[in-house]
């Protein structure tokens, strides 16, 4: 996979990348990740990037030139599976997203700034708008980085135990049970025996029964229809 995400603060996304998971998964080349700054493909000597919005108002936009320029450019070395813009009116990040993603070869991530991009911009390249949150951020740089982590991680090879990836919170629309390691008792507070037990059957039930309960009690939207 090839992830390149377009910003005007690039620097803001290296430490991520070179820590943990993330880190692992370059080193291996299961990812290419480039950044690239949108100021590079600015048309003038002060690299400016930002305008004011027609028809007035506060803050500034970014300017279609320098990001038509930039996306265009990498357009024309490589077929890209979506080209995604992080922004607060994007359509909420999910499990299912995610998965959907880990399945592409190339993706571009374009970081949003200021008050947005030049609508223009969204016309021409855009193909999948996310946000992830009801909140706005100073830019989509840290979202940038959180969309790649949760790709990233479910690329075949990246985690040591890829089952892991199967068992997380989301991937069958429930959260996770409560899990437990040793010492079997702390404080008084005992691991529940189910998990000692030893019979896988009656574990995957306990879990799945809890697993139920939590999300019922957490995060009933997640059952839809359910009862």
């Amino acid at each position: 996979m090839r992830i390149d995400i377009i910003s005007a603060v690039p620097d803001l996304m290296v430490s991520p990348f070179r820590t943990s998971i993330l880190k692992r998964a370059i080193e291996k080349g299961l990812v290419n990740v480039y950044f690239h700054n949108i100021r590079d493909w600015s048309s003038n000597n002060y690299r400016q990037i930002d305008d004011a919005p027609y028809g007035g108002g506060a803050g500034m936009v970014m300017m279609i030139e320098p990001l038509d320029k930039c996306i265009s450019e990498l357009k024309s070395q490589r077929e890209y599976d979506d080209i995604i813009y992080l922004t607060p009116d994007g359509i909420t990040l999910n499990q299912k997203i995610a998965n959907n993603l880990s399945i592409k070869n190339n993706l571009i991530f374009l970081c949003g700034h200021y008050k947005g991009i030049d609508q223009r911009v969204r016309d021409l390249h855009i193909t999948k708008e996310i946000s992830i949150g009801d909140y706005v951020l100073t830019g989509g740089e840290l979202a940038a980085c959180v969309l790649a982590d949760a790709v990233i991680r479910l690329l075949p090879g990246v985690l040591s135990d890829e089952q892991s990836a199967l068992t997380d919170s989301f991937q069958d629309d429930l959260l996770s049970p409560p899990i437990y390691t040793r010492p079997e008792s702390y404080k008084g507070m005992k691991v529940p025996e189910v998990l000692l037990s030893g019979d896988p059957n009656k574990i995957d039930a306990w879990r799945h029964d809890q697993a139920v309960r939590s999300t019922t009690e957490k995060r009933p939207d997640l059952l839809g229809d359910e009862e």
